[in-house]
């Protein structure tokens, strides 16, 4: 077995597995090291994920917050693309096996493979309430939206069109947050015209909350500013209730149910299996527990980066799962990697440093907390518009998304109100509650 300690012969041998914000980062940074790369993903795209919510809520296209990875790398000849699922990792041979029983050897591997929804133990729960981690759940979750508008528009019964008209998000964080937010103004503002038998400003979004308040990232002043403006756009805010029971009928939370067709999960996350491939310490969310230098505890060669990793940040709390946060983390394990190829120390510590917390709320309302500074309101949502514009890959990327959130702003239309793809889970949450008798009045 080779030592842990010795450095391969040139060239260095990188495989980094997943292309999100932190792995496309260790690529980009080692562009021109003495080095071959391989990047490993399950899609063959590349995913702006803060975005993700304006797919599922009909604002942006697919190919506006998405680029394929190859294309992305075209002019790399130090970088090999695998579209491929890696089974499991084997550390003594160090290879990386993948799922059609195939492996890629590696002397120094990146783990960035992100996470999943979490539910807590009701796995069920996902076919009747998606997260939103994917492309494929973001057109999942807008084609159950914009069904139920359309079974809504043909239904007779009161209490079924009531159902279909209601849309439960669970969680309170900024997911759930700008979920919520959106549905309320696609309903309320967008679609208003569109309909002739049912009133779309009569949708009910109501979002559940086990803790005592929404955006826990944020202080309660910032925090307390959203739950109002939620209100005021039209969205129930449910708080210290948690979620009991989630069917194709709709949800049960404080021992009474809520009849509704539509359910978005937004309450937790589950790293990837990663801690297991690789037989390591993890915490409660499945995140690998690493070093300062973030590697896995007993084996250097191996790093653990984004939502796969559980990182200390420099005030003893956690690094947050968030893109900024990812995108240091490789900055750093590139930086790291330089240094061994050429024979140097190791590299201080990993520091995170925060850059701020921003959340949207409605189109024309934001918070933003960058520590020194914090904003609220209309220059908030500019600011955060500017911001995630910024960090879009490509000027035509960059100039759609402009448009699109300008034409939204302007003219209330929004340009992605299609409804694809087959229902691909057991239960189709459109379909109208199988039995509305006996509800409580949470219902009417």
């Amino acid at each position: 077995m080779v030592s842990r300690k010795t450095i391969s012969a040139s060239p260095h041998r990188v495989v980094v597995v997943g292309a999100g914000f932190g792995g496309l980062e260790v690529v980009h940074r080692l562009n021109g090291a003495p080095v071959d790369i391989t990047l490993v993903d399950q899609r063959n795209h590349h995913l702006f994920q803060p975005l993700l919510y304006q797919v599922a809520t009909a604002s942006l296209a697919t190919s506006e917050i998405a680029w394929p990875v190859r294309h992305l790398l075209r002019d790399r000849s130090d970088v090999s693309t695998l579209l491929a699922k890696v089974e499991g990792i084997d550390k003594d041979r160090r290879h990386v096996l993948l799922d059609d029983g195939s492996s890629v050897a590696y002397d120094t591997l990146v783990l960035a493979t992100g996470a999943r929804h979490a539910y807590f133990g009701h796995d069920a729960w996902e076919n009747v309430a998606p997260g939103l981690k994917t492309l494929e759940d973001a057109t999942t979750i807008r084609r159950r939206i914009l069904l139920a508008f359309e079974k809504a528009e043909r239904e007779s019964d009161h209490q079924r069109r009531q159902a279909l008209q209601t849309f439960v998000v669970i969680g309170g964080g900024a997911t759930g947050v700008e979920m919520a937010g959106a549905i309320a103004e696609l309903a309320h503002d967008t679609l208003v015209r569109d309909f002739r038998s049912i009133d779309t400003r009569m949708t009910r979004v109501v979002l559940i909350e086990a803790g005592a308040r929404i955006l826990p990232a944020f202080i309660e002043g910032l925090a307390q500013y959203a739950h109002h403006s939620l209100e005021k756009l039209g969205v129930e805010v449910v708080l210290g209730e948690p979620v009991t029971d989630c069917s194709a009928d709709g949800v049960i939370y404080g021992g009474e149910r809520l009849a509704a067709a539509t359910i978005v999960w937004a309450a937790g996350v589950q790293a990837s299996p990663a801690a297991r491939w690789i037989e390591t310490e993890a915490d409660r969310a499945g995140r690998v527990i690493v070093e300062a230098d973030l590697t896995v505890p007993g084996f250097p060669e191996i790093f653990v980066i984004g939502d796969t990793a559980a990182v200390r940040a420099p005030d003893g709390g956690m690094v947050p799962g968030i893109a900024p946060a990812a995108k240091q983390q490789g900055g750093y394990v590139a930086a790291s990697i330089r240094r061994r190829v050429a024979g140097k120390s190791s590299a201080a510590p990993f520091r995170y440093r925060h850059q701020g917390s921003l959340a949207t709320i409605g189109k024309r309302l934001a918070i933003i907390d960058f520590g020194w500074i914090r904003l609220r309101g209309a220059l908030a949502w500019w600011l955060w518009g500017l911001a995630h514009i910024y960090f879009l890959i490509g000027v035509r990327n960059r100039m759609s998304v402009a448009w699109s959130w300008l034409w939204i702003h302007v003219r209330n239309q929004r340009g992605s109100l299609l409804i694809t793809q087959n229902e691909s889970v057991k239960h189709d949450c459109t379909k109208p509650p199988s039995s509305v008798e006996g509800l409580s009045d949470r219902s009417a």
